[in-house]
């Protein structure tokens, strides 16, 4: 996971979860991922296989430009991806996986926009089938993001969660040996001149 957002989002989801395959709706609290709420969506588990957007962040809204509250999600991929997509989302319901995967879309004079995807299921009253949260990030702010919509989703490579996974959390980005190495928001390392 590249993102701060996918990696505070995975890491919520993983310790609310416990010893379960996949935590309840009802114990994800927005307030505990503020960080990361812009960028992050719910969706229904539709058997229709459209699974529409119940909940979507304000970023993940501004890359559309428009709300995609009641949206289906795969109406987001280009038609080529959107049986994959399908399979994908019922993999991750039904076998309680999570996935993280790279996508891209056009953006304004076919500019390509790199983004990071993250797929967790959600069950309701113990039961799979119900929801997924997930988290739509681009690698880059792009500088016409909510003035031109995204289009054409691509899937790029991707990775199962699966539970050797699932047990580590995410590694931060910088990692101090002690907090008298954070000075004023700094972070010293050993070496270099003497």
């Amino acid at each position: 996971m590249k993102q701060a957002s996918s990696r505070d989002v995975f890491n919520y989801w993983n310790g609310r979860r416990g010893i379960r395959p996949a935590p309840d709706r009802s114990d994800i609290d927005p307030g505990a991922i503020r960080r990361a709420l812009g960028d992050t969506f719910i969706l229904a588990f539709d058997a229709d296989a459209e699974h529409p957007f119940r909940l979507a962040g304000t970023r993940v809204c501004a890359l559309f430009c428009r709300e995609l509250k009641g949206q289906p999600f795969v109406h987001l991929w280009e038609q080529i991806q959107r049986a994959p997509m399908r399979e994908l989302v019922a993999i991750v319901a039904e076998e309680s996986v999570g996935i993280v995967a790279a996508a891209s879309g056009a953006g304004p004079r076919n500019a390509s926009l790199d983004l990071e995807l993250l797929l967790l299921p959600l069950s309701h009253r113990g039961g799979k089938h119900a929801r997924l949260l997930g988290v739509l990030v681009p690698i880059t702010v792009p500088y016409w993001l909510g003035a031109s919509p995204l289009t054409n989703l691509r899937l790029g490579p991707l990775r199962h969660l699966g539970p050797a996974v699932e047990t580590v959390a995410a590694p931060p980005l910088v990692s101090a040996r002690s907090a008298a190495e954070i000075r004023k928001g700094l972070v010293v390392h050993d070496g270099g001149r003497s």
